[in-house]
């Protein structure tokens, strides 16, 4: 199934969240089906699975740290709770909508670096004169280089550091 991702100002997804109470991606999935003349009731994502509710008691001061913990992350309630019990359980990262967006962010400056690299690589191949044309465009190479080190070592500083919030303090 196809993903899109994109940014837009924050009053105006203010303005989407409050027109989509059944969440964004059903809102958006019926927007797009709409505009291409389909039915929004069509087939729609496959069903994740027959879930089981759990309930739990909680005493108000466990209850205040919870709303404190899981709206500090940007999240509800029952998705820290469920975000802590899959990475107990299963080791899997979970990340909130606004760290999930500064991984989009990072993808994308990922994407324009190596569209620059390619672009220094084709210039590279038809470049006819030796000397400091080609030794600019190593250095570019270079600096390149060092700025996606950069980015891929900040992401897996934020995987470990997310793997880490979730781990056992005891």
């Amino acid at each position: 199934m196809a993903m899109f991702a994109f940014q837009l100002p924050d009053d105006l997804a203010a303005k989407f969240d409050a027109l989509a109470s059944s969440g964004r991606s059903k809102k958006l999935r019926d927007l797009v089906a709409q505009a291409v003349g389909e039915s929004a009731s069509g087939p729609g994502l496959a069903p994740r699975g027959q879930s089981t509710k759990l309930t739990l008691r909680l005493k108000p001061d466990d209850l205040v740290a919870l709303n404190d913990v899981s709206g500090s992350d940007g999240l509800r309630r029952t998705e820290w709770v469920l975000a802590l019990l899959r990475r107990r359980l299963f080791g899997r990262p979970h990340f909130s909508r606004r760290e999930e967006l500064a991984f989009y962010a990072v993808q994308e400056e990922l994407r324009r670096i190596g569209v620059n690299v390619n672009q220094i690589a084709r210039a590279m191949n038809t470049a006819v004169m030796p000397g400091s044309v080609l030794d600019a465009e190593m250095s570019s190479i270079e600096a390149f280089r060092s700025e996606i080190r950069e980015h891929v070592r900040g992401l897996s500083e934020a995987f470990k550091g997310n793997l880490a919030y979730w781990e056992d303090e005891a």
